[in-house]
């Protein structure tokens, strides 16, 4: 899931709250990361709060007493730098696949920010570690498995702490597994010695879910945009009316991203020689299209919206500071419970249901493309010589497989919880499971826009001599850049598909729309 590289090449943290930008930034495209000076200012301020509590007899949570359900041990002074390194280790506990570099490389941003805040009280050097580990590309080994998102993404941070202290497993910067120290001593980095309160500063928090939040509100920009391209193409292709996309029909509905959808349609079915040939009312007798057409900006205009709410949340998130217990601006050690992921599992969760929505309104047009009742005219499954050849059947096959699979991701994680730690942790967010699966959405919505779209760059070549507007043109032009979308007999499908995904997931489709609209929403 990668997208064109922003213009951010260093992103600075510990003065205003980092963007979806910056996140993108330094996951994707390995912008480089600072820490401000006044930010280390205030790390080395609210620091000596806690080493003043470092010997202290009276019980503070996580200084001087066990976690979870073991609050209540009190620990000895001169057990509290082990309590630290055993905290870590035993919280490292992940299970199954590898997470993506992307996701890592945002937690850890995320985490390296909260530090960075002053709030946590943990040491200058330990906060510098982090970032050089970062900045040198080492990317700690995450699993699938091990985060109930709530007390923070315990297992995968911990992971991440874990490496700072020199342990566990890592990638290079060329992606080559091997032991942490080694990695260490390649980049010139000494390992951490965790002191009181850094392990549990360095493991609680939302940043691996909010990490893949940021990720996926990036994509389903770009997404939202490829699907109204697709969505205009395809009306073009099946002879249906853009009448329906006008500008003062929507005011009537003033839903936002509705506007923004209807607008992009028109932009691309504008100047089409394709549908001024059935524009005449008297000559064509169909009073309304079928809904995946005309009601396509108020499905994708819905995502729009939903977008909109989720990037306000991941806004607030990205301006937090989440840590137990926390340092307060004037000095106080208080325990709290804004760990908790609800928020940021919700509109996850939200954003899965919109993107199986997407995707099947998007399926629908492919498969009315195939079947010669309902596409005006155009051969069955867009076949060379139907019978002898099955076109693009298979390929909506593909299509409705994934769709099947999208309203699976699209039941909520956010309303399980299992109850952990002894029943002291008796209700969890399930954030990171609800981040885990947005993804395998996102790359499955990918994958269906991208049959849309080679299915209606077949169709509109296949109504020559008619030829397609600009921007539908060239967008037919990208996709057979890269592989082949034009009309003929069957030949080996799944390149052209993959070629098709690769182009929606880079930008190129938006982007060659664009040369002809200007640009879109």
């Amino acid at each position: 899931m990668t997208t064109t590289a922003p213009s951010v090449a260093t992103v600075t943290v510990g003065g205003s709250p980092l963007t979806i930008d910056d996140v993108v930034a330094v996951a994707r495209h390995d912008a480089r990361v600072e820490v401000a000076p006044e930010a280390l200012e205030e790390v080395r301020r609210t620091r000596s709060v806690v080493e003043a509590l470092a010997d202290d007899e009276v019980a503070h949570y996580g200084v001087s007493t066990g976690f979870g359900a073991l609050a209540t041990r009190h620990i000895p002074v001169d057990l509290r730098a082990q309590l630290q390194r055993s905290l870590v280790r035993s919280h490292a506990a992940g299970a199954g696949e590898e997470v993506e570099r992307e996701v890592v490389r945002a937690l850890m941003l995320l985490r390296i920010a909260t530090l960075a805040s002053g709030r946590t009280g943990i040491r200058e050097e330990t906060l510098t570690t982090y970032v050089a580990m970062l900045n040198a590309g080492i990317t700690p080994v995450v699993h699938e498995y091990g985060s109930l998102g709530c007390s923070g993404d315990l297992a995968p941070l911990s992971h991440c702490a874990l490496a700072l202290m020199g342990e566990g497993m890592v990638r290079d910067a060329a992606g080559e597994p091997m032991e942490t120290a080694k990695a260490f001593a390649a980049a010139g980095i000494s390992p951490v010695e965790l002191r009181e309160k850094e392990g549990l500063a360095l493991i609680n928090g939302t940043d691996g879910m909010l990490g893949m939040l940021a990720l996926a509100i990036a994509d389903l920009r770009r997404l939202v945009t490829t699907a109204d391209i697709a969505a205009a193409m395809s009306v073009e292709g099946l002879l249906g009316t853009d009448d329906v996309f006008a500008a003062d029909l929507h005011a009537l509905r003033p839903q936002p991203g509705q506007a923004k959808s209807a607008e992009n349609m028109r932009k691309v079915m504008q100047d089409s020689p394709i549908r001024e040939s059935h524009r005449d009312p008297a000559a064509c007798t169909r009073v309304q299209d079928a809904y995946s057409l005309r009601c396509a900006p108020q499905v994708a205009g819905g995502m729009r919206d939903t977008l909109d709410h989720a990037e306000r949340v991941a806004g607030w998130e990205l301006a937090s500071t989440i840590d137990n217990p926390v340092v307060t601006p004037d000095g106080r050690v208080e325990s709290n419970g804004n760990f908790h992921g609800a928020p940021v599992a919700y509109v996850l969760d939200f954003l899965a249901i919109t993107t199986a929505d997407l995707a099947s309104v998007s399926e629908r047009r492919t498969d009315r493309f195939l079947d010669k009742a309902r596409n005006n005219g155009l051969p069955p499954f867009l076949a060379d010589d139907p019978g002898v050849d099955s076109g693009l059947m298979i390929a909506q096959y593909t299509q409705a497989a994934m769709v099947s699979e999208l309203k699976r991701l699209a039941v909520p994680a956010s309303v399980d919880s299992i109850p952990s730690s002894a029943m002291q942790e008796d209700h969890v967010s399930m954030g990171w499971s609800a981040a885990r699966k947005l993804r395998r959405a996102v790359d499955a919505l990918e994958r269906v826009l991208a049959i849309e779209l080679v299915t209606a760059a077949r169709g509109l070549q296949l109504r020559a001599p008619l030829q397609p507007g600009p921007a539908a043109a060239a967008v037919i032009a990208a996709l057979a850049e890269g592989g082949r979308v034009d009309p003929g007999p069957d030949r080996f499908l799944a390149p052209d598909l993959e070629s098709a995904y690769e182009l929606v997931v880079d930008g190129t489709v938006v982007a060659a729309a664009e040369t002809a609209t200007g640009p879109l929403n």
